[in-house]
């Protein structure tokens, strides 16, 4: 029986679009759609049907880590249709699960807006390039399209560590090589410890979670390999602050001089609903580490980064609050979207009020010329 609702569950949320299942225990099912929260009209779940759903999917391994941790999380493909991340949990006693969908079809640089000069960056032969922003913000995403990219056009070998693996890549014009953390390799540390021996020239790290993994991944750029991640970050200078932050004091000095040699890019972005109420939009902020950046890097001048960003324009770099402006402009998301993901909603409001006034004037000069139109109109029609 819970197989079968499970089926229909994930069914549901394939076909109406969803990028998460949400199973917990006092609630109907509910799904997140284009970000929102909405519950599917079935019955309550109760501790019993979440025992029974968590058990119709779930591996004995990751069943045990459940009893023995409390959590567990793994992936698993619903078909051709889709893959799924699943995290389960305990909480008050009971079990929770979050599925999230991970579609089978990557996308294009194009279909996900990302700055032109991404492209350029995969061609390099070594640099750490991250993607931050937070959670369900399309990092990902963003990082299954890039390593494509190389796939389909270089011949690299590409190592891949992940817990867990999200998109399966085949192999195409490079050799790809996944490795999921708790089947194929304990820990990401045990992973990147190894991977230099297995003649990389691309590792992607599925997240910069603590100082070994931000060390080992730092070290890997620094030995000539191209290398991906992700920090849980919502701009580019308090990623680069973030991350040295994680070192001891005495060895933060060393963190900025690899950083500045090492770091070739931030990409932070987030994830806005259209105004329209149908699909997504992701906003980027983007930096490129110019020999300008590195320096303020180097001299633990983080907090003039943002300017250095404005003026890199023609490399393609803008900040967040900038790209959500132009997407407010042209109507594509709300004004109180712009402002919950804006980094600094007093500025952008600010500016939206000066547009709201400005339209406001254009719009009685077209009353007033109205009327006078229509004045002279009856002036001419009485004569």
């Amino acid at each position: 029986m819970a197989t079968v609702n499970m089926d229909r569950l994930l069914q549901a949320c394939i076909s109406q679009g969803a990028s998460d299942l949400h199973l917990v225990t006092g609630r109907p099912p509910v799904l997140r759609i284009d970000g929102s929260l909405r519950s599917l009209e079935t019955k309550v779940l109760e501790p019993d049907d979440t025992t029974a759903l968590m058990k119709s999917i779930t591996p004995d391994r990751n069943q045990q880590e459940l009893q023995e941790e409390g959590g567990t999380d793994y992936g698993f493909a619903y078909g051709d249709a889709a893959r799924f991340r699943v995290s389960i949990f305990r909480q008050k006693g009971n079990i929770s699960l979050v599925l999230r969908r991970i579609p089978t079809t990557i996308m294009s640089f194009d279909e996900i807006g990302l700055p032109k000069i991404c492209a350029a960056l995969c061609r390099r032969p070594r640099g750490l390039f991250l993607v931050t922003g937070p959670t369900g913000c399309g990092k990902t995403t963003t990082l299954a399209c890039m390593i494509n990219y190389i796939n389909e056009n270089f011949d690299r070998h590409i190592i891949t560590v992940e817990e867990p693996i999200e998109y399966y890549h085949p192999h195409k014009k490079s050799i790809i090589n996944q490795r999921e953390v708790g089947v194929d390799v304990p820990s990401f540390g045990e992973a990147l410890r190894r991977v230099l021996r297995m003649d990389p020239d691309v590792i992607l790290v599925g997240e910069l979670r603590d100082l070994e993994t931000i060390e080992s991944a730092v070290r890997a750029a620094e030995t000539g390999h191209l290398v991906f991640s992700t920090v849980h970050t919502t701009s580019a200078a308090g990623t680069i602050t973030r991350m040295i932050d994680v070192f001891p004091v005495n060895q933060q000095e060393q963190i900025r001089i690899q950083l500045s040699s090492n770091l070739l890019a931030v990409l932070s972005q987030a994830l806005c609903p259209l105004a329209s109420g149908r699909g997504r939009i992701a906003a980027y902020e983007f930096m490129v580490v110019t020999p300008a950046i590195a320096n303020l890097i180097r001299e633990n001048k983080t907090y003039r980064i943002d300017s250095s960003i404005q003026t890199g324009k023609k490399l393609g770099m803008q900040l967040l609050d900038e790209h959500l402006w132009k997407f407010y402009d042209e109507g594509l998301i709300t004004l109180e979207e712009m402002l919950d993901k804006g980094r600094q909603p007093g500025a952008l409001q600010d500016k939206a009020n000066k547009k709201i006034d400005a339209l406001r004037g254009k719009h009685k000069v077209r009353k007033k010329e109205a009327k006078k139109e229509m004045d002279d109109l009856g002036t001419i029609l009485r004569t």
